[in-house]
């Protein structure tokens, strides 16, 4: 009965219209909005008002909150659920919003045995038991010339999200059967060949920190996918296509003369 009573509760919060106020803030802050076909701009509304709906955000650090600053972040975040079934980040209740990066304390393994407390700077954080995402507004890409350089740390950290919602922190978010065999091959190659080419002292279109785990690897990649999908169609003709089939979206589509259409 709940999950019927959500689910209802769900699809009158997508048929709703979206305030104008913000819906301007969409068309104005999210980079790539006036590139999605009309179908999908509605389904991002939608999903938006979901996102606003369940989702708390508080301000830290002295931040003003406003509605610009929720609903370019639900935007971003909502892009990832497009044309897919979702239970709307379902491990994620909070979204913790700092003006700009911001300093943390914890620790850091040294080698032999050796742990040294030391501070340090974030633009975003999230985790499987941290039940929030952590962003820095000033990091989130806004206008169409945005996220021009690949980084957008909203995706980057609601990807972390759908990583964990299979209750692993691996880089391969929930999979059906034919998908996940061809992810673990894929991903396992690719993060292999940046490694060696890191090594080398090659360049590479994947960012270096990409390299750091698997985790990393699908969120920056899934990033890189929605701000610089011709360049990543070029690079990593594979990839792109393994996440096109995982997101059913195909950026590289949007800047086309004819209407994109959502991978399946």
């Amino acid at each position: 009965m709940i999950r019927l009573l959500n689910s209802w509760r769900r699809e009158r919060l997508r048929t709703l219209p979206l305030p104008a106020e913000w819906e301007r803030h969409i068309e104005r802050n999210l980079s790539f909005f006036h590139q999605l076909p009309a179908r999908d701009r509605r389904e991002l509304f939608g999903h938006t008002q979901v996102l606003l709906a369940e989702k708390h955000f508080e301000p830290c650090d002295g931040l003003a909150l406003t509605d610009e600053i929720r609903v370019t972040i639900a935007a971003y975040a909502a892009m990832l659920l497009l044309h897919r079934e979702t239970d709307y980040y379902s491990r994620l209740t909070s979204i913790l919003v700092y003006p700009t990066a911001y300093i943390v304390e914890g620790e850091r393994y040294r080698g032999d045995g050796i742990w040294e407390d030391e501070p340090a700077v974030r633009l975003g954080q999230t985790g499987a038991r941290l039940g929030a995402v952590v962003v820095a507004w000033e990091d989130v890409p806004c206008g169409s010339a945005a996220g021009a350089d690949g980084h957008n740390v909203v995706l980057h950290e609601f990807a972390h999200q759908l990583d964990f919602e299979d209750g692993a922190t691996n880089g391969t978010p929930l999979l059906e059967p034919p998908l996940r065999e061809d992810w673990a091959r894929i991903f396992a190659a690719e993060f292999a060949e940046l490694e060696r080419a890191l090594v080398a002292g090659e360049p590479t279109f994947l960012r270096p920190y990409a390299a750091k785990n698997p985790a990393e690897f699908f969120a920056v990649a899934t990033e890189l996918f929605f701000h610089s999908p011709d360049r990543f169609r070029q690079r990593h003709t594979t990839l792109y296509e393994l996440l096109a089939a995982f997101y059913r979206q195909d950026p590289a589509a949007w800047s086309s003369s004819s209407p994109s259409r959502p991978a399946t």
